[in-house]
């Protein structure tokens, strides 16, 4: 249905519909109670009732009981509509489960559990951020389905969401009822990765570990050694762990590849924003080669490694800076 809900456009504007009631809340669940619902006539509402009004002077004038009667009945049906309208929309639970961080310009998908507890099937509710996508959803009375809401991003760094905005226009399209959400809730953003080649002498610097047949590599197997928090649970032996006291690690031999270092200090001569750029994009190359990586930024050093976490704590520490 068209978010169309009154023919003025004044009430779109930001600085008037401040002065409406907001659900805010501070943490990540926000019930629109009915203090915070708003009804208007859309455009077909208000034509209804033009037409409703027109058929009562001429029922009037002419003394017609049919004419009345339809009258009233369509008068009673847009009473029932309103109300339907309103019915379908209050109490509902809206909980913020965040979202995945991206990369600046891309579209995040912040996650929400939209929830009715009372037992109420509730139909066709559009929920969107602030000038962003409308999603639709349709909720089962008593049921918690999960709503992926798109939120356009820019700039790299935690992102405060913008205001969330629920609204609907069941059963017939003749009211628009909805509700505003502010909340404390952010979301973060990975800088915008650089579209030139990063894994280049520029911005990259060896380290001092040097290929020897006894380093732990990923080629021969070469015995147990005890288990030690932080090893891969998938190098564990539970067989081999199962006929002895305690797990037990799989050792492998061979070539250990190079440590990289990306460094701060190998990218001067780009702009602030252009380095964390540049940088952002030898991090995602660097993990795409399953290679093993450190990062020297001005106030953090992360040690290399490879893996998920090391690759998002990269891109996280390039973020914030």
């Amino acid at each position: 249905m068209s978010a169309q809900f009154w023919p003025f456009t004044f009430w779109k504007r930001s600085w008037w519909q401040q002065w409406f009631r907001t659900a805010v809340s501070t943490s990540a669940i926000t019930t629109l109670h009915p203090r915070v619902i708003y009804i208007v006539p859309t455009r077909w509402g208000i034509l209804f009732g033009v037409m409703a009004f027109l058929m009562l002077l001429g029922s009037i004038n002419y003394t017609l009981s049919l004419g009345f009667y339809l009258t009233f009945l369509l008068a009673s049906l847009g009473i029932v509509a309103m109300f339907h309208t309103w019915l379908n929309f209050a109490h509902i639970e809206v909980e913020h489960l965040g979202a995945q961080p991206v990369f600046a310009g891309e579209l995040a998908q912040v996650q929400l559990k939209i929830s009715d507890k009372n037992n109420r099937t509730r139909y066709s509710i559009a929920i969107h951020f602030d000038q962003n996508t409308v999603v639709y959803a349709d909720i089962a009375g008593n049921d918690s389905p999960l709503v992926a809401v798109p939120l356009a991003t820019q700039q790299r760094g935690w992102l405060k969401l913008p205001k969330l905005v629920l609204h609907t226009e069941y059963p017939l399209g003749l009211f628009h009822a909805w509700s505003v959400i502010r909340n404390t809730q952010q979301t973060l953003v990975y800088a915008k990765p650089s579209e030139k080649n990063s894994l280049s002498s520029n911005n990259i610097s060896a380290g001092d570990d040097k290929p020897h047949p006894n380093q732990m590599g990923d080629d021969d197997f070469n015995g147990h050694k005890n288990y030690q928090i932080g090893d891969t649970p998938s190098r564990l032996d539970w067989k081999a762990s199962s006929r002895s006291v305690g797990l037990l690690t799989k050792q492998y031999s061979g070539n250990v590849q190079e440590t990289l270092w990306l460094d701060w200090a190998n990218t001067s001569g780009l702009a602030f924003e252009a380095r964390i750029s540049h940088l952002t994009k030898a991090v995602i190359d660097a993990n795409a080669a399953h290679l093993t990586f450190g990062l020297k930024l001005p106030e953090t050093t992360i040690q290399p490694s490879r893996g998920s976490a090391h690759y998002h704590a990269c891109l996280q520490a390039l973020a914030l800076l």
